[in-house]
Formats: C-alpha cells, structure tokens, sequence
C-alpha cells in the first residue's frame, strides 16, 4: 500500500500543476445534513463539486439530484436503519481545491464520495482517492482518464455519466447516418480535457465512417472573441459543425457562428445542457442536436416519478446533471446496502470501501437515466438521450 499510495501521490501533484488554471475562486467549506441514525451511527457519504463559480449550475445540479435520492432514502429508514449523513465540500472547479475538499472530507469519516463533478478536478483527485481504496462515484466527468490512466484502471471510481469518446462517436454517427451530412468541422478548447476528449473522438468516428473534416479549428480557454476561426469554417462550408464545450461558450460562440455566415447544423456534447437557459435569444442554436443523458418527456413510469418528486421539492425541473446526481445516488447507497446486509465490517473502514468497491463493480439497476451495468473500465453501459433544440427549447428528440 505505501508504494501505491507514494505513486499515486506523484501523479496527484503532476495532474494538480497542469490543470490548476481550470478553475479560481476561495475555498469552499463543508456541511452536513441533519440526522440521527441507530447505536452504530449515521452512514456518512462526502459530496465534492462546484457549488459556487463558473460552472456552479454543474455542481448545484448534481447535489440536488443526489440529495433528493438521499432524503427519500432517509425518509424510508435509511440504510439497514442507518440514516445517511452527507459533507460537501465545494471545489469550485479547481483541481488545487479539490484535492484540499477531498482530504476534509476524509477527514470527516466518510466512507464514499459522490464527485467530483468537472473532469479535471475530478482527474486531480481520483489517484487519491485510489491510494485509500475510497469508493467514489461521479454523476457528470466524462473524460476518459476520470476511470483509468493509461493500461491502468481505478477500480475505485465510477460514473452515473458516458464517457466524452461514446458522445464524440455518437454525434459523428448521427451526423453522418441521420442527418445525411457529408462534411464536417470541429471548433474545440485547447485547455479543457473535456473539449479535446470530444473533439478527438468526433474526429476519429469521422475517419472511419466517411464524414470529410473541413476544417478543425482552435480557441484558448478563456477566448470571447472566435471570429478568425469561425470565419474559416464558414469559407469551408460544413454541413455541421461540432462545438465540444460548456454552455458558457456555446451561447456566446453561436452566436458569433451565425454572424459569421456559419448556416451548418451545430452539434454538441452533455455540456451544452441548460443552454437555451441563459440565452435571451437561443435562436443561434435552433436546430441544433447534442448527446445527453436524461429527458423530462421521457414517459417511462421512474422518469416521470423523479420529475414530479424534483419539481416538488425545487420548483423546477430537473436538467441532465440532476437526474445523473439521482442515478449516482442510487448507485452508491445500493452497494452500501448490499454490504451492510452481508458483512459486519466496520464502517469506514478498508474492508467496508473495498466491499462497496466490488458491490459497485456488480451494480445492475434502473435509474432515471436508463438500465445501468459496468464494463471494465468502471464506465456504464447505457444509450444515450439525443436533444434538439426546436422553437428555443431542449426537446427530446429520441435515444441512439
């Protein structure tokens, strides 16, 4: 275990150093929920993600969602008797500061984690989490390296979410075999794994499926200004043009898209979620199509449960990241009830996370994103919702 942990240290501190400028902001504090539990005490669950910030709707989103899982959970006895108390700690999207989130978490007893949130904060603090043998699950980091690292996985980590290859391939595919497009362009973030994971995939697909790549262009993290880019692609005239980003920049990017002549349907990944939410006019995107994993006009019986459960509690519906934190919730607390019932190891302890670790592995459930397995990698195994964005609004226009 020290040789593992002295490893798994160094590679904390290389991953912190390069992605420190994915986030800013103070540091954020934990809290926890109220409760009682039996003679053995509350199960304690941490929460890591953004909850102010930049990409705070993330976060908020993914706590929501979980917690309303863990409430009803409580709601109905807890687990084995148990009530379920939860820690967050907000990471504000930054690697440095999750990292510190995730020693205070660890600090409070926890047993599990639900986070991070983000990929590059979470990518910071998985080896870590690796080390200690804390079972963790993700509701939203789609980046490949968030469950392995190179020919190596981390057994202890798993998500509610795909993966950025599985929506970069499904976006090319559909592109290609459903809206008949011959050409193709992409314009992604240099600084963001998130983007490039997508944008690397997409292109891949586009290869071997026949879809000609136009052009490929690039913007630094931080960019407003993409008029010397878009204006390329307009000259090449693609018949889609991939935009692999958070909604921050698809609303502002489209909208020079359209300005620059760019008329290509625009696609896009889970992270253009709540776009046509903070756009006054989403008339840049109409028409457009991005992979997700949740829909509130899917009618199956649990989909529309946890809508009016959620609608109930917040006041309004959920997005993706909600019923994805609801699924992660549902993930976890599901292996921990497997290993209160069939061990008496003691919680918190190795053997108790290394139980969750292997019930997790064996999760086979429904949740409100779909039927969900695992495959070796720790990623699950489910379609994907396809959302298009028709009269200004997110419409469900299928699963593929």
């Amino acid at each position: 275990m020290k040789l593992k942990r002295i490893l798994c240290v160094a590679v904390v501190v290389a991953l912190a150093i390069s992605m420190a400028a994915c986030g800013g902001g103070s540091t954020g504090g934990g809290g926890a929920t109220t409760g009682g539990g039996d003679d053995a005490g509350p199960i304690k669950i941490g929460m890591l993600g953004p909850y102010t910030g930049g990409v705070a709707e993330y976060g908020l989103a993914v706590r929501d969602g979980a917690m309303l899982y863990i409430e009803q959970r409580n709601a109905a006895g807890g687990v084995n008797g148990r009530e379920i108390e939860v820690f967050t700690y907000d990471d504000e999207h930054d690697p440095i500061k999750a990292l510190t989130g995730y020693n205070w978490l660890l600090d409070q007893g926890v047993t599990a984690i639900i986070g991070g949130v983000t990929s590059g904060p979470t990518m910071a603090v998985v080896p870590e989490g690796y080390a200690d043998n804390m079972p963790m699950i993700t509701a939203s980091a789609t980046a490949d390296g968030v469950t392995r690292s190179g020919g190596a996985v981390f057994t202890n980590m798993f998500r509610a979410c795909f993966i950025d290859p599985f929506q970069g391939e499904k976006m090319a595919d559909f592109a290609k075999n459903v809206l008949g497009a011959e050409t193709g362009a992409v314009i992604f973030n240099t600084g963001v794994d998130y983007s490039i994971g997508l944008k690397d995939a997409f292109l891949e697909k586009a290869a071997a499926i026949g879809l000609e790549i136009v052009a490929n262009e690039a913007y630094a993290t931080d960019a407003v200004d993409f008029q010397s880019q878009l204006t390329n692609i307009a000259a090449a005239n693609p018949d889609v043009l991939f935009v692999p980003d958070y909604y921050q920049v698809v609303a502002l990017l489209s909208l020079q898209a359209r300005n620059a002549g760019v008329s290509a349907a625009l696609l896009g990944a889970d992270g253009w979620d709540t776009v046509v939410d903070i756009m006054t006019d989403p008339s840049p995107v109409e028409g457009s199509f991005y992979c997700s994993g949740f829909s509130v006009e899917d009618e199956t019986p649990l989909v529309q449960r946890f809508l009016a459960d959620f609608v109930n509690k917040y006041g309004h519906e959920p997005n993706m990241f909600a019923a994805q934190g609801y699924d992660a919730a549902m993930i976890l607390i599901a292996a921990i009830e497997t290993v209160e019932r069939t061990t008496d190891y003691e919680h918190a302890s190795e053997d108790y996370r290394l139980a969750i670790i292997d019930a997790m592995a064996a999760t086979n459930l429904t949740g409100v994103t779909g039927h969900i397995t695992y495959d070796q990698y720790n990623n699950p195994i489910k379609s994907a919702v396809i959302i298009e964005v028709r009269d200004g609004l997110a419409r469900f226009w299928g699963t593929f």
